[in-house]
């Protein structure tokens, strides 16, 4: 073998005789396969396995999002946690994150060398949901809701017809609440109401404020006289304020404008079993499920027939 080797291993190899080229190269080969196969052993003894066992629930929560979560465990996903773990007879545990803030990938895939993730489940994502999350079953489908005060300008109306048979002068006068880019505004523009919208953002960088504070801090006191919001916050709100009279109208589904939606849970991809444990879980536990969701408001919608469309799904 040539003796010129200042140059570290690519030396040795690039001025070696054939045969010992092949050597070195199968040796390099060995040795980079070992360190997968060392890689591997530690990743799964810092990261539970899909069917090995859990020593906790450890849930991915944002610590100021009711009625869905907060850190005092007050939400109706916190509720549907406990009822898991105490199933699964382990403890709950939860990994707070503002879920405005990359949720996803700042929690359930979050993961540094050498350390385990830190927490295994999702408690809310629509069915369809991409960014790298496996999606169980959904274990509730709801609804985007008109919200007004009873008492105050829209007093009387009991449907949204009603609401869209008013004189166009007084429509004209009304400010309603909507998310942006939600279906609240195009069902406004469909029917020429899009003046009537007042803009709220669907995501605020502030982890202290929520969509909820729509309904308690604008509408309640009167700056707004309806807000059209996801089903789930318009019903615990109206429930949590009763001397706010809010009455809570569902939303209907219609061509080109979908508000209802399915919501599931999620877990990493390649977990099959701890999926198929999550998805048990729900079919066990749905009537379960179903009152801690009722308890809190939500309103609650039939999923289509099999083989139907929702409405809004049809173009």
């Amino acid at each position: 073998m040539n003796t010129q080797v200042s140059g570290g291993h690519a030396a040795v190899i690039a001025f070696a005789a054939p045969s010992s080229r092949r050597s070195l190269l199968r040796l390099y080969w060995l040795i980079a396969l070992l360190a997968m196969v060392l890689a591997s052993a530690v990743h799964a003894q810092t990261s539970p396995g899909a069917d090995e066992p859990r020593k906790a629930l450890r849930i991915c929560r944002d610590p100021n999002n009711l009625p869905f979560q907060n850190a005092k465990g007050e939400g109706f996903e916190d509720k549907i946690a406990q009822l898991f773990a105490d199933e699964l007879k382990l403890p709950l545990q939860a990994y707070d994150y503002p879920a405005r803030f990359n949720f996803v990938r700042n929690t359930l895939r979050f993961k540094l060398p050498g350390d385990d993730y830190p927490c295994d489940l999702i408690m809310d994502l629509p069915v369809g949901f991409g960014g790298g999350v496996n999606v169980t079953s959904p274990y509730y489908r709801s609804t985007f809701a008109m919200v007004f005060s009873k008492s105050k300008s829209l007093a009387g109306i009991t449907s949204i017809e009603q609401f869209l048979a008013l004189p166009q002068e007084k429509l004209a006068k009304l400010k309603i609440g909507v998310i942006d880019k939600s279906p609240a505004a195009d069902w406004l523009a469909k029917r020429g109401l899009i003046d009537l919208g007042v803009p709220y953002q669907a995501l605020v960088a502030d982890p202290e404020k929520n969509s909820g504070q729509i309904i308690e801090q604008d509408l309640i006191a009167g700056k707004i006289d309806a807000v059209i919001i996801w089903g789930p916050i318009a019903g615990y709100y109206a429930r949590r304020y009763p001397d706010a009279q809010l009455l809570v109208l569902p939303m209907q589904s219609e061509k080109n404008v979908k508000f209802d939606f399915e919501i599931a849970m999620g877990v990493r991809y390649g977990e099959k079993a701890w999926k198929q444990t999550i998805e048990d879980l729900i079919a066990k536990n749905q009537s379960k499920i179903d009152a801690i969701l009722t308890e809190y408001g939500v309103p609650l919608v039939a999923a289509p027939a099999s083989g139907d469309a929702s409405p809004g799904d049809r173009k």
